[in-house]
């Protein structure tokens, strides 16, 4: 599918430019890209109805909202097309959920290929304790939880990316965010819910949030007060386009392949090891995680993604020699290159829990 120029230029605003709550979200993608909110809104119709994009809607920052964690699987090698599709059809908790294969077959935890991110919505369970009701059911062996510890990149611009040269880097450093854990109102609860839902087609005009606001019972503006105190207390993530991964549009939008980057660094330098690596402006995800002990001791983990494998090696390379560079030991790194995926985004709602647990529970 091939992407027109106004296409590219809405998208590489709208995909994930636009941080925090915005009332009237289509009219700030449109004065940052320079165009008319009509023609900004007539394009993402089309592009939504044609399947380029596959969802927008307001993010959260639910590493604040639900305990979470990067998961690796250690399946057997005929359960593993199985175990992905029954995550991906019967765990609303369960987002990102993708095959992934080692660059080195003896490396750490080149036999953990099935990758996902959870999240348990608070006070309902425990990572832990859902991985172990998951493994009953996809036929695992082994999971290695790896929660964050610090952020230091989020955002999936593929399309602004698509251009990039190894080692393209930002000038300043950025600064590692911690995960919080905000105290929330039952009516905070019910903004956000409704919030995070992706925008149905109809819903993709000037003031998208009027017929939400009703639903709970709220004027647009309490439903928008709400929302702008939410994102004050560092709860909302931005307002995204997300681009659907396969398909015809990938070569332009930079989304044709992509990897998973391991680095152990010493005790001490991790905080320093992952700023590095995140100023690199090529990497969508850039976390410091714990637990990574199967996998040779890694911390700093992060993707990458580009047109061609090529290009996710040639980004790679680049990174590990700005790490040389900056005096930062590797003690080991890896690559696991993306083979499948699907990505939705995971359900926080302690309610739809329960009942998850009343069909799954054992």
């Amino acid at each position: 599918m091939n992407l027109s120029e106004t296409d590219l230029r809405i998208l590489a605003v709208a995909e994930d430019r636009l941080k925090g709550f915005h009332r009237r979200p289509f009219d700030a993608i449109a004065e940052r890209c320079g165009l008319p909110v009509e023609t900004v809104l007539e394009h993402l119709r089309k592009l939504l109805a044609n399947g380029a994009v596959r969802r927008i809607r307001q993010t959260l920052l639910s590493t604040g909202l639900a305990d979470g964690a990067l998961v690796a699987w250690q399946v057997p090698q005929d359960k593993l097309e199985t175990a992905w599709e029954w995550l991906r059809q019967n765990d609303p908790f369960t987002g990102h959920v993708v095959l992934r294969s080692c660059d080195k077959a003896d490396a750490p935890g080149a036999d953990y290929r099935l990758w996902t991110t959870l999240k348990v919505p608070c006070g309902s369970n425990t990572v832990e304790g859902h991985c172990r009701l998951l493994m009953h059911y996809i036929g695992a062996t082994d999971f290695a939880p790896l929660p964050v510890v610090g952020m230091f990149a989020l955002g999936v611009g593929h399309v602004r990316r698509a251009g990039l040269k190894p080692g393209d880097k930002t000038a300043d450093l950025p600064r590692m965010q911690c995960p919080t854990r905000p105290v929330l109102t039952d009516k905070d609860w019910q903004v956000l819910m409704v919030l995070k839902e992706s925008l149905r087609p109809e819903e993709l005009v000037r003031e998208p949030w009027e017929a939400r606001a009703r639903s709970i019972g709220l004027s647009c503006d309490e439903f928008c007060a709400i929302a702008a105190d939410l994102d004050a207390r560092k709860v909302i993530g931005r307002f995204a386009t997300f681009l659907n991964h396969t398909g015809g549009s990938n070569k332009q939008s930079g989304t044709g392949a992509a990897g998973l980057f391991h680095w152990a660094v010493p005790t001490g330098m991790e905080e320093r090891a992952g700023a590095e690596c995140g100023r690199h402006i090529c990497m969508t995800h850039c976390y410091w995680r714990s637990g990574g002990e199967k996998f040779g001791g890694a911390q700093i983990m992060g993707v990458v993604h580009a047109p061609a494998w090529e290009g996710v090696l040639a980004h790679k390379a680049a990174i590990d020699a700005h790490l040389d560079a900056c005096g930062i030991p590797l003690l080991h790194t890896a690559i696991f290159r993306s083979e499948k995926a699907i990505i939705n985004p995971s359900e926080i709602d302690p309610v739809q829990y329960q009942q998850w647990l009343k069909q799954y529970g054992r």
